[in-house]
């Protein structure tokens, strides 16, 4: 059966065996390891991860390619599971695995060639509600890829939510005609490697709380997005400006992640 890849989900099947070869070597996969492969389409990359890791966990939301999937990789340690990522409880998939069943720590990584459209979506699923993953190595759109690892003056609030969690890496681009159908931009590998330390929730809430009210205004002083936004008072923010070290003219995109936790500490919950 021929299967057409669906617009309405994205699908950009990919085809290049350089580039498939290219993420398995940035996912760094050792025997031990699982994986969940987010979108593994007609299983072209699946197959080379099941190749060295203990175990694949493919999921797939297009019902069409299911029955192709499990038959493909029958009687393998390869587990298709029909779903969408951003709605599947990951714990209970882990606490299933081949690795957990025979009492052994589990180092689990996260793979996928995904849909432009769900990329935001995704990363913020993974690190708010997934286990945390020792390795995250997407395949995504080119000009998203150099927003992650963005550093000042071009901070902007999705390269502040991924580097929080992790230290995202390029690790090389994609041209488009490495899929098929062939999409509109060219694409990127992004290696994201999760942080060893976790911030505790009223730290991140109050975190996530500040940058989404320092960018609110575009082009705008970060000082009046704050006071706008936090209801305090010009002069007591002028004061947490200096003892923070900030200008008081600065603008959201200027601020290192450092300085926004740093001055995260001082405002209000």
């Amino acid at each position: 059966m021929k299967l057409f890849p669906k617009k309405s989900l994205g699908q950009n099947f990919l085809i290049n065996q350089g580039i498939l070869d290219k993420i398995i070597q940035a996912v760094e996969v050792e025997p031990e390891d699982i994986i969940i492969e987010v979108g593994p389409g007609t299983g072209n990359l699946t197959e080379k991860l099941a190749k060295k890791a203990d175990q694949v966990i493919a999921i797939e939301k297009d019902r069409r390619l299911i029955e192709l999937l499990k038959e493909k990789f029958k009687d393998s340690n390869i587990e298709i599971v029909e779903g969408d990522a951003l709605e599947v409880d990951i714990g209970n998939l882990l606490l299933s695995s081949i690795s957990l069943a025979y009492g052994r720590k589990v180092n689990y990584k996260v793979v996928g060639n995904i849909p432009y459209y769900i990329t935001s979506n995704l990363l913020r699923t993974i690190f708010e509600k997934w286990p945390k993953p020792k390795l995250i190595v997407l395949t995504v759109q080119k000009e998203v890829a150099k927003r992650i690892v963005a550093k000042p003056p071009d901070m902007n609030l999705l390269a502040l939510s991924v580097q929080f969690y992790s230290s995202p890496e390029i690790i090389g681009y994609v041209s488009k005609g490495s899929f098929r159908p062939m999409p509109k931009v060219d694409s990127a590998i992004i290696k994201l490697t999760p942080h060893a330390t976790q911030h505790a929730i009223e730290e991140t809430e109050r975190f996530f709380k500040l940058i989404k009210a320092g960018f609110s205004g575009k082009r705008k002083q970060l000082i009046n997005n704050l006071v706008k936004n936090f209801g305090i008072m010009r002069e007591n923010l002028l004061k947490i400006f200096e003892k923070t070290g900030l200008e008081p003219d600065i603008r959201a995109e200027n601020l290192s992640l450092n300085q926004w936790i740093e001055l995260s500490k001082f405002m209000e919950k």
